[in-house]
């Protein structure tokens, strides 16, 4: 019987507890793992545990979370996953893809090289800078370049600031500018894409889209993320937007994937890519359940 762990902080999260009923569908009891406790031990060789359970005795481990913490805490879990995949243990996705994907700039390079269409974009790290790159963009979004759920993202439109709701916020931009540099040290700066108030989350799997949703932002918002008051519907893509979204699963490394993709006047645009996405979204737009389709995965790699 194959040891399978799945890696969780919040053991009610919808997509953790679909994956641990897809194991025991396959007759595999899951080991629940919260990587914040995990600890290292080297010696002659070295040991990974979690609450007593040895992570190298793990035939497989499926990564839903990697835990918040602070920088070294996080990189020591990815120094951990990395070096189990070097012992034998299969890991999904890789901790590669999970920081290709986290890394909003890294995955923006990737999607060039891969030649996925993309709004522009600009990382900057002065203040004048950044302040010629919106002028130039007219109307632009700076996302943390470490960020998920839409928090964090800020909108300015010819100079001034425009809440989540659409409503403009009376502070100054270059104060927010500087005050963002001085806190993160760089910005990641993107084009907004006038839209129709939604965007597409893609789930791929295994190379494959296995169903996708539109996100409607509530009314007056442009903020589209289901976190941030969006709702889910369900939603068909054209073949090319599944080429798109397959492709940028491709291009990070994943063996599932949430792609995020905007219609713009001039076609269809990868905004970003989750190494860990939710899939409670799809499954209450569609009743695919996409936990089901990473376990096979999973089971066909072992």
């Amino acid at each position: 019987m194959k040891k399978i762990g799945i890696a969780i902080t919040d053991a009610s999260d919808w997509t953790a507890v679909a994956l641990a009923d897809s194991l025991r569908k396959k007759g595999i009891e899951p080991c629940v793992l919260n990587l914040c406790h995990a600890e290292a031990g080297i010696a002659n060789g070295t040991e990974y545990r979690v609450n007593g359970t040895d992570l190298a005795g793990l035939d497989a481990i499926i990564v839903r979370d990697m835990g918040a913490g602070k920088n070294e805490a996080v990189t020591f879990r990815f120094d951990i996953l990395r070096q189990l995949e070097n012992e034998g243990v299969l890991v999904a996705n890789p901790p590669a893809a999970i920081q290709n994907a986290a890394n909003k700039y890294h995955s923006s390079y990737l999607f060039s090289k891969a030649g996925l269409p993309a709004p522009r974009t600009k990382a900057v790290q002065d203040t004048d800078s950044a302040m010629k790159v919106l002028a130039s963009f007219g109307d632009a979004v700076l996302k943390p370049v470490f960020g998920y759920k839409g928090i964090g993202i800020v909108r300015i439109r010819n100079g001034n600031i425009i809440r989540p709701d659409g409503t403009k916020d009376p502070g100054s931009a270059p104060e927010l500018v500087s005050s963002l540099l001085e806190e993160k040290g760089m910005l990641y700066i993107q084009e907004f894409v006038e839209n129709t108030g939604k965007d597409t989350r893609a789930f791929v799997v295994d190379g494959e889209v296995v169903g996708a949703i539109y996100r409607k932002a509530a009314p007056g918002w442009w903020l589209n993320n289901l976190s941030q008051g969006g709702s889910a519907h369900r939603c068909t893509l054209t073949p090319e937007q599944s080429g798109m979204c397959e492709k940028a699963a491709e291009a990070i490394g994943a063996v599932y994937a949430g792609v995020d993709l905007i219609e713009g006047p001039g076609g269809s645009m990868l905004l970003e890519i989750n190494g860990t996405p939710s899939g409670a979204g799809i499954y209450r737009a569609w009743g695919i359940n996409v936990a089901d389709h990473i376990v096979k995965a999973v089971m066909e790699r072992l």
